[in-house]
């Protein structure tokens, strides 16, 4: 399944820094607690993490919007949030990392939150904290999409599927008849929601919910094009961790080896590929061209603890 390519193009700062890229999705917020083990619970044979440090990081399509600034892209965060103590910090981090962000505010939603306990260094357990957002809440979103949609160049939907893009099809819609470049990273099993879409990124797992399981690569090739046909897609990208990426296009199917050296952490890896392989297609580089960087972006972050995100200068060093 390997393939080799030359070099791609590689954008300078100044054309990245000319993008506009608008990110709408699912923002959360991405807490950890970080601590030390010694000793079995009494109670019931669980360990007990002593906590020594806390930290909250942008996650999410929050997080996806950090991998774009921090690249040096202009971008936009449109999303849904809650009244609450976590949408405060959420709201705060953005500032400090100088994302714009249009942000509804519904009373009535808990702003997502996922806690990570951790322990010598291993994740020892998730708690999530999430409401899905009213319908009000969601056409004030449409709404504002409608009204920003013109100063961006790119859309790039970022779906955990927690409910903040209800009208997503609306949006794509829109976005393409106002000639923008699309990309989307999708959850669930209904794909006919991301119909006209430039570009789609689902994982293996992901991807198995909607095409069934394949036998071998002639399979995966032939069920991944009808999809793409069927969805109206320029391009499907297809992550497979230590597998790489494969590319489906009207031409045919190219893939890449992963580049990872070492694996820290593969929270948030799906953020900094779609971002990266978004920021490519806005400078303009060909499909193929940006999975490589995008494929780049996954190997070099998986590298780092958490969600995080690459500097244009980690991205593009030799």
């Amino acid at each position: 399944m390997k393939t080799r390519f030359d070099q791609p193009i590689t954008p300078t700062p100044e054309h990245i820094a000319a993008q506009r890229i608008l990110v709408v999705g699912d923002v959360m917020l991405d807490r950890y607690w970080h601590g030390e083990v010694n000793r079995i619970s009494p109670e019931s044979p669980v360990p007990v993490v002593l906590v020594k440090r806390e930290e909250s990081r942008l996650g999410g399509a929050a997080n996806v919007a950090l991998n774009l600034k921090i690249l040096g892209a202009q971008v936009t965060l449109l999303s849904i949030i809650g009244q609450d103590g976590a949408a405060e910090e959420l709201k705060d981090l953005l500032t400090q990392h100088g994302i714009k962000a249009e942000l509804g505010e519904d009373p009535d939603v808990t702003t997502i939150v996922k806690l990570r306990v951790i322990g010598r260094s291993q994740q020892m357990m998730r708690i999530d904290f999430e409401k899905e957002p009213r319908h009000e809440v969601l056409a004030t979103l449409m709404n504002r999409f409608r009204e920003i949609i013109s100063v961006h160049d790119t859309v790039l939907f970022s779906d955990y599927g927690k409910g903040s893009l209800t009208q997503i099809t609306q949006m794509i819609k829109l976005a393409k008849s106002c000639g923008k470049k699309i990309l989307v990273d999708p959850k669930g099993s209904d794909y006919t929601r991301y119909c006209g879409a430039n570009v789609i990124t689902p994982n293996k797992a992901e991807l198995a919910t909607v095409i069934g399981p394949w036998e071998s690569e002639e399979s995966l090739t032939q069920k991944s094009q009808e999809l793409r046909k069927k969805l109206d897609l320029q391009g499907l990208l297809l992550t497979r961790s230590e597998e790489g990426m494969t590319l489906f296009k009207e031409d045919g199917a190219q893939s890449v080896p992963a580049l990872a050296l070492e694996v820290t952490d593969v929270t948030g890896a799906g953020d900094t590929v779609i971002a990266t392989m978004a920021l490519m297609v806005a400078c303009g580089l060909d499909l193929t061209s940006a999975m490589q960087w995008a494929n780049r972006a996954g190997g070099l972050v998986v590298a780092k603890f958490g969600t995080a995100a690459l500097t244009y200068q980690e991205l593009c060093k030799s």
